[in-house]
Formats: structure tokens, C-alpha cells, sequence
């Protein structure tokens, strides 16, 4: 069985996708942001020999840059004690030579990454430093309007729904769980209009919204209302351990949605484990980190100091943060209260593994000659009811970021990992690369028609912004 797609994947070289824009634009952006954090932290310190190091860490990156930006070739990763450097280098190898600015988008952009990292597993007094952290951070904050509406609502929504002893009507109840995961799906701070109908008398009242509706019309696949029968169907089953994995995408916002959707789900009995699935290292500027979980429930166990002290560029600027009211400081609070219990006692879980930042697609997690900590997560994974894929990039490695037809069934994008794999996966995606499958015959021409598609360009710019979503199921149980 082969672990890769055999048909070609996308490429730097591209022109006409994304990859081409990202290597050249984005790559050298992101890189000098971590020099700059690097740099900052630097001088900070009054440790002579963390400082030094920090110095070598900046001309790795320098390095790096230039590398991208000249379009040099891909070096082997020094060894730095980790197992996955050799299956990189293998990859590397079987390459030939490539260049930066025409390679393997998925391989390249992998590579990038797990290159920073071992410049800071080299050093002594950087090994688990986040060079991504303080952006994290940043952004979460920033998020505040969204996060203290969600928790008002979440608030509500739980009490409610431990309290209301009744019958519900079953389409009241399929269509909450369509609200919750639609919110965990777009994960997108700057628009609260998804959250007005996060009422559960509305929902009792089968009241849909018009903010709903209208994100409905940009979700192109949706395969919710079979997710949710298997999650019913394992519930009346009696089964009495049911777990939903979670591979999570960005922290910030985005994170707190997910614990939105994992408090739901284990609160209305959809669940009785929900175990997140992290990064190992810093990963594609955003992704989670342990670290990110801690970092998230310690601004809610403490929201004053948290959303009220000034920031550098805040004092710089002479703004001065609005205070938290009574009620929103008790919202927070609440939730701090729900995840802290349910992590607690072993309901909520938090695990890292580094298959989730090897290279290639995530195929090889099912292949028979894989390591053995890549064969323990492939088989609790089999025991899951359902494993949630989170987010632009899992999605591109569940289908091996190749160039399928659009048509293409997601079940049979997905190789391996589809019917008879024992994984029953869900992805949650929304769009921000060129490669997209499942989509009804005539619809990729229809997008790229419209303004800023794409057109005769050849490129689906459609696909480009996140405008638009899939929700992709495969029950390979």
C-alpha cells in the first residue's frame, strides 16, 4: 500500500496556486517576525550564555532566510536527537535536489518549520522556547468581544441544558449540535454574528438564523447530519466509553471554540472523553502547543490582569483597556471553572505527538512499518467514535495536498485513512489552499467564475481566503 498520493502534489514552482505566493511572500515574513521575537527575548536576558545562543539562533534564521529567499537547495536537518529527523532526510533525499522556490509545497513548508526547531533542540537554554508564543497571545486577546459573547452564551447553554430534565425534540437537538460545530469550524474571532444564534430557546423553537443561513451558503460540503448519527447511534448503543478526538489547528481563539465544542459535547452526552491532539513544536506560526492549553486557561482563571493590563503598544499609544464587568469576569470564570473539572477528572485530555509535525501526509499513520508511538496513536485513534481534523493544513495532509479532481469522493482522497481504515474522520476545514474534494460537479468552474475566483487563470483563488468551507466525513469504522 502506498503512503503517498501518486499523483502530483502541489508545488513552489506553481505559478497558478498558492504555493508560489506563500514560499515567496510569506515564508521570508514569517521568518523575520521569528528573528525579531528571537532578538527581543535576547535582549532581555542577563544570561551571558543564553545570549550568545540566542545570537547563533538569529544567524541560523538569517541563514534560512537568505536560503528561501535565493532559492537554494534543501540541507539535510542536523541531527538534534529526534527521530524524525531521518525520516525527513530520507524524503529529502528522494527528492534529488530541490530548491526552496520549486519543491513540494506540504514537504517544503513541513521542512521549514522542523528546521527552525532545531536550532533552539541545539541550544541549552532555548530547547522549549515558542517563537510563536507572544503572537498567540496577541491574538487571543484581541479576540476579547468574541470570547466574552461565547461565554456568556456557552454559560447559558450549559446551565440550561443540565437543567431542562424534558424531552427535546431530536431536531432541536441535531440542530445544536450543528450550531456548535459550525461555530468550532469557522474558529473566527472577528465575526460575532454566529453567535446570536447560540440561543437554546431558539433552538428549542427550531428558530434558525439568518447569520447561520448565511454561513451555511458558503459551506460547499457538509456532512454534519451523518456525523451526528453516528454519535447518536454510539450513544443509544449504550456504549459506555465514547471518545472523540480532537487534532486542533490554531491556538488563540480558535482553541477556546474547540473547548467550546469539547464542553458541549461531553456535557449533552455526545462524548464521555474528548482528547485533544497537539504540536510538539512550534508549527505553522499558530498551531497549539501544550503550552497554548495552559497559556488559555490561566487568562480565564485570571481575566483581570489578563484583558485589563496595557500592553507595550497600548501604553505606547495611551489607550487604557476597558474594564470587564461583574458579569463577564463570572462568565469567564464559569468556563475556567467547567474545563479545569472536566480536565481534572480525565474527561478533557491534552496529548502531543510528533507524527502531527512529521513530513507528508498524515497516510502514513496507518502504514504497518511505522514507528512504534505512531502505531500506538493509530490505534487509539481506531477506538474513537469519531477524530475531528481541524483546519486548513491537517486537511491538506489528510488528502496528501495533491492536485485531485475537485469531484474526487473525500473517501477516496483521504487513501488509506477511508472506509476500512477503522478512523472515523471528520474534517473541519475552511478553505485556504488550492486542493479541495467532494464538491458536486460543475461547482469548482461556478466559484472560479466569480469575481476574484480565479477565472481563466488557472488558479482557484477561490479557495485562497477562507470564504469559503468544507465539512468532509469518512466512516472508516
Amino acid at each position: 500500500m502506498e503512503f503517498e498520493p501518486k499523483i502530483r502534489t502541489a508545488s513552489t514552482g506553481d505559478k497558478t496556486s498558492f504555493a508560489y505566493e506563500t514560499a515567496r511572500k510569506r515564508w521570508p515574513i514569517i521568518i523575520t517576525q521569528a528573528i525579531d521575537d528571537v532578538y527581543r527575548t535576547t535582549g532581555q536576558t542577563d544570561d551571558a550564555e543564553k545570549r550568545e545562543e540566542g545570537k547563533k539562533i538569529i544567524n541560523d534564521l538569517a541563514t534560512l532566510k537568505y536560503e528561501v529567499q535565493h532559492d537554494r537547495a534543501l540541507t539535510p536537518i542536523p541531527d538534534d536527537g529526534v527521530s524524525d529527523v531521518a525520516t525527513y532526510n530520507q524524503i529529502l533525499e528522494s527528492l534529488g535536489k530541490p530548491t526552496w522556490l520549486n519543491v513540494s509545497w506540504l514537504f517544503s513548508e513541513c521542512y521549514l518549520y522542523r528546521r527552525i526547531s532545531t536550532s533552539f533542540a541545539l541550544s541549552t537554554h532555548w530547547k522549549n522556547y515558542d517563537i510563536f508564543a507572544r503572537q498567540k497571545i496577541k491574538t487571543f486577546r484581541s479576540s476579547r468581544p468574541a470570547v466574552v459573547e461565547l461565554a456568556a452564551r456557552y454559560k447559558d447553554l450549559i446551565t440550561q441544558l443540565r437543567s431542562h430534565t424534558g424531552e427535546t425534540s431530536e431536531e432541536a437537538d441535531k440542530l445544536l449540535f450543528t450550531e456548535m460545530c459550525e461555530i468550532c469550524l469557522w474558529g473566527n474571532a472577528t465575526d460575532l454574528s454566529l453567535l446570536t444564534s447560540l440561543s437554546y430557546e431558539d433552538i428549542q423553537k427550531l428558530q434558525g438564523s439568518e447569520a447561520r443561513k448565511k454561513s451555511e451558503a458558503n459551506i460547499l460540503v457538509n456532512d454534519l447530519e451523518e456525523v451526528y448519527k453516528q454519535l447518536v447511534e454510539a450513544k443509544k448503543a449504550g456504549k459506555t466509553e465514547r471518545v472523540v478526538d480532537i487534532v486542533l489547528d490554531n491556538a488563540g481563539f480558535e482553541l477556546y471554540v474547540d473547548l467550546i465544542l469539547a464542553g458541549y459535547l461531553l456535557t449533552a452526552g455526545l462524548a464521555t472523553r474528548v482528547t485533544l491532539h497537539a504540536k510538539s513544536i512550534p508549527w505553522f506560526v499558530s498551531d497549539v502547543l501544550p503550552g497554548d492549553f495552559g497559556a488559555l486557561l490561566n487568562a480565564l482563571a485570571a481575566p483581570v490582569p489578563f484583558f485589563e493590563t496595557a500592553t507595550e503598544e497600548e501604553e505606547l499609544q495611551g489607550k487604557t483597556p476597558e474594564k470587564l464587568s461583574d458579569k463577564e469576569k463570572e462568565e469567564l470564570s464559569f468556563l475556567f471553572q467547567e474545563w479545569s473539572i472536566l480536565h481534572a477528572e480525565g474527561k478533557l485530555g491534552l496529548r502531543a505527538n510528533r507524527f502531527w509535525t512529521g513530513p507528508g501526509s498524515f497516510w502514513r499513520l496507518v502504514d504497518p512499518n511505522a514507528d512504534e508511538q505512531t502505531k500506538e496513536l493509530a490505534e487509539d485513534l481506531r477506538k474513537s467514535e469519531l477524530v475531528v481534523f481541524k483546519g486548513d493544513l491537517n486537511y491538506r495532509k489528510l488528502v496528501g495536498d495533491a492536485e485531485w479532481d475537485p469531484t474526487t469522493p473525500f473517501t477516496e482522497a483521504i487513501g488509506p485513512l477511508g472506509p476500512g481504515s477503522g478512523i472515523n474522520v471528520l474534517a473541519l476545514r475552511t478553505c485556504k489552499a488550492d486542493v479541495v474534494v467532494g464538491l458536486p460537479k460543475g461547482m469548482d468552474e461556478e466559484l472560479r467564475a466569480r469575481e476574484g475566483g480565479g477565472g481563466d487563470s488557472g488558479a482557484r483563488k477561490w479557495a485562497w481566503n477562507g470564504k469559503y468551507a468544507v465539512v468532509s466525513f469518512s466512516k472508516g469504522a
